[in-house]
């Protein structure tokens, strides 16, 4: 699995709550990937993508 953000994240936090294996928020705000999912994360990594709701999370 591959996770990625593009741009227009709203800052909201969901995802860096949801799997924060993979998700941080940087010092603007915004999410930002810190770590591709391991086998472990990827179902928290699929549920930060399908529950963002900027739409801007990738998870392949």
């Amino acid at each position: 699995m591959h996770v990625s953000i593009e741009p227009g994240c709203i800052g909201c936090g969901l995802c860096a709550s949801t799997c924060p294996a993979v998700f941080e928020m940087n010092a603007e705000g915004l999410a930002c990937v810190v770590a591709q999912p391991g086998p472990a994360d990827e179902e928290a990594a699929r549920e930060a993508a399908g529950n963002c709701p900027a739409n801007v999370i990738r998870a392949e």
